[in-house]
């Protein structure tokens, strides 16, 4: 039945118990079809990997708005509000559009009898809106693995692999060939899959279920890396970080496939975007808070990443660790180890989900300040005369900024 009045269907995606993570598509299929199949309206761009699919979307989303594009685009998990998980324009949908897409695919979920996860019912959602707001290209970055994720419902036109490393292993398997099966299976055959410049095409080809169209990216020329801004062949990049330099390539890549396909983008408006892009989270520097970057490396290739940056830059900062208990919490804190912190914080949040402050002294080998959320965020909005990094956890930096009462968008 629809909602009434009053705005509850966010909320329910939790009270409903439709938390949780379920292997298959016949749950997302069944509300596009109930929906009337809002994917077949725009043509579709997958992003997957391991690190990496959020800010080469980023890159994508700002160059094709750049070149005046009206671009869709789907990203996980949020920071603050659930609304960032939906961007049109440019722009996260407003929370009263969000309540009645929810609505409407809660009522393709009671018509199906069906049982819908969190993630399945923002995916219909964030389908149905790009239908409605009209956009040429949709742009969907796969929540976990790709085979069973509500992405690969659809059929993209282009499917992009950033990266491949250890995560998740619970549900995609503890070898790097068995997580690249599940991430491969977004591929289409006859179509390109352009690879992040980290992947050697002869390694992937004899995993691949299907034959597509192998297009590696390039690396790009010589980069000027600072601490939070970099230059590429003499352009601005607006995200931080070798690693960003890469993302960039994989997005270039894709930008040169969709003009294969038939759409066009002009050349001139690409760095424009370029340099426009932002990707909260993500190297991020918090613009109310004094000497606070936030980082969401939540696995070892992430923070291997991270802590190359900080050697490059010679920066050492005050670092605040928090993480969930289901991470490897050895590999990420050995990383991070590298960059010889000035500091080094322990943050334990309110939620069981949260590794505990003996498995964080575990993992880092010694013990260290072990503050609560609502300690931190004191601690965070007192002056500093050196960088503070926050990392561990997309969910640890969205609790902060909720706490401290901070958007990041």
């Amino acid at each position: 039945m629809r909602e009434q009045p009053g705005f509850v269907s966010i909320p329910r995606l939790e009270e409903r118990g439709h938390m949780g993570i379920k292997c298959g598509l016949d749950n997302i299929r069944a509300l596009l079809e109930g929906l009337g199949h809002p994917e077949t309206a725009y043509p579709v761009v997958l992003l997957a990997g391991t690190n990496g699919k959020g800010s080469t979307g980023a890159f994508l989303a700002h160059m094709l708005r750049a070149a005046g594009r009206r671009v869709g685009w789907t990203t996980s998990p949020h920071l603050v509000d659930v609304t960032e998980r939906i961007w049109v324009d440019g722009s996260p949908i407003d929370a009263e559009a969000l309540e009645r897409l929810l609505g409407e695919a809660f009522e393709a979920e009671e018509r199906a009898g069906i049982r819908a996860t969190y993630f399945e019912l923002m995916i219909a959602a964030a389908l149905a809106a790009f239908r409605k707001r009209g956009v040429e290209l949709a742009l969907l970055e796969v929540g976990m693995g790709g085979r069973w994720d509500a992405t690969n419902a659809t059929d993209p036109v282009v499917t992009v692999l950033t990266t491949i490393g250890l995560d998740h292993q619970q549900y995609l398997g503890d070898t790097l060939e068995a997580i690249a099966g599940e991430k491969l299976c977004t591929a289409r055959a006859g179509r390109p899959l352009v690879l992040g410049p980290s992947l050697d095409p002869a390694w992937i080809a004899p995993l691949l279920p299907v034959q597509p169209i192998l297009c590696p990216a390039p690396r790009l020329g010589p980069a000027e890396l600072h601490w939070d801004s970099s230059r590429v062949e003499g352009r601005e990049v607006g995200l931080a970080g070798r690693h960003q330099v890469e993302n960039l390539a994989t997005a270039f890549e894709a930008i040169r496939q969709l003009r294969g396909l038939g759409f066009p983008v002009p050349e001139e408006c690409l760095w424009q975007g370029v340099s426009e892009t932002q990707w909260p989270g993500r190297l991020w520097r918090v613009p109310s808070l004094e000497q606070v970057w936030m980082d969401g490396a939540h696995n070892p290739d992430g923070a291997r990443v991270l802590a190359d940056h900080a050697l490059a830059c010679g920066v050492r900062p005050h670092l605040f660790f928090g993480a969930m208990g289901d991470k490897d919490l050895v590999g990420v804190a050995r990383e991070l180890q590298r960059m010889r912190p000035l500091s080094v914080t322990m943050l334990q949040g309110d939620s069981p989900r949260y590794a505990t402050g003996q498995a964080l002294f575990r993992a880092w080998g010694t013990e260290a300040p072990l503050l609560t959320l609502r300690e931190a965020t004191q601690r965070l909005r007192a002056p500093s005369d050196a960088p503070r990094l926050v990392t561990g956890s997309l969910y640890l930096l969205g609790d902060l900024l909720r706490g401290m009462g901070l958007r990041a968008f």
